[in-house]
């Protein structure tokens, strides 16, 4: 359980930095997106082999006909840590929004991202930071999803976001159903993510790219692009959702693959 725990607030920690990358995205703090994601992407290398080892730990238990651990259970346990951290991010949006241009300020002044780090840890720097605190509210909310809704978009994106959140968890899951094949099995969630690798980078990243390079030239209003964001972060909302119910079929059709 206490692995299980930390694997859970790490999962919550990987969701919410990746979602918060959208704000800082939107607050043109793309260095700092970068910094926000490597959180997420170090957060990522921890939780890997602490997932594994609750598989293992399973797959022992079943050898000495031990009782059901309910690993499912926990895997899908996992899957709502991001949902919890994507929630804890659409919370965070505003006030990261109103932080990101600050912090670009001080990465002028520091000119490195370790200076920055360095610079934020002063205490002195943080006495005004309530001003840029800022809870989410019902108007935001219906400013962020007004005018067209880009519905190829959403429903991709929500595709991908099911797919990479449940890609490593439905390999591992397939190695404790197909034990002879555990390791064959538990490196094979690329055969999952790369689905979600193509759309994301063919069909959503250009997208985005776009809208964003007419945004800073002005050709698109900043509402338009606030309005893009926001359906971006919500899909992803609903696309943790929906790996709920992927997690199973998937490692079924990764034994199918594999075997």
């Amino acid at each position: 359980m206490l692995a299980w725990g930390f694997v859970f607030l790490l999962t919550i920690i990987i969701h919410t930095t990746d979602s918060l990358s959208y704000a800082l995205r939107l607050g043109l703090a793309l260095t700092v997106a970068g910094m926000l994601l490597l959180v997420s992407r170090t957060s990522n290398m921890a939780q890997g082999p602490l997932l594994g080892g609750m598989a293992d730990q399973a797959k022992a238990a079943t050898q000495v006909g031990g009782t059901d651990i309910r690993l499912e259970l926990y895997m899908h346990g996992v899957l709502l840590a991001a949902t919890v951290g994507t929630m804890l991010a659409i919370l965070l949006y505003p006030t990261v929004v109103r932080m990101s241009a600050r912090w670009i300020v001080h990465l002028e002044h520091t000119g490195s991202i370790p200076a920055l780090v360095r610079h934020l840890m002063l205490r002195s720097r943080w006495k005004h930071a309530g001003y840029y605190i800022k809870r989410p509210t019902w108007s935001m909310l219906t400013s962020l999803i007004s005018g067209a809704i880009p519905k190829r978009l959403i429903i991709l994106n929500i595709a991908v976001t099911a797919i990479y959140t449940t890609g490593v968890v439905s390999a591992l899951y397939a190695s404790f159903l197909w034990p002879a094949q555990g390791t064959a099995m538990s490196m094979s969630s690329g055969l999952i993510n790369g689905v979600a690798t193509v759309l994301l980078t063919l069909l959503i990243d250009p997208r985005l790219a776009v809208l964003s390079e007419k945004t800073l030239r002005g050709e698109l209003p900043l509402t338009r692009m606030n309005s893009m964001y926001g359906w971006m972060i919500i899909s992803r909302l609903a696309g943790t959702l929906l790996a709920q119910l992927l997690l199973v079929p998937l490692a079924i059709w990764l034994g199918w693959v594999m075997s």
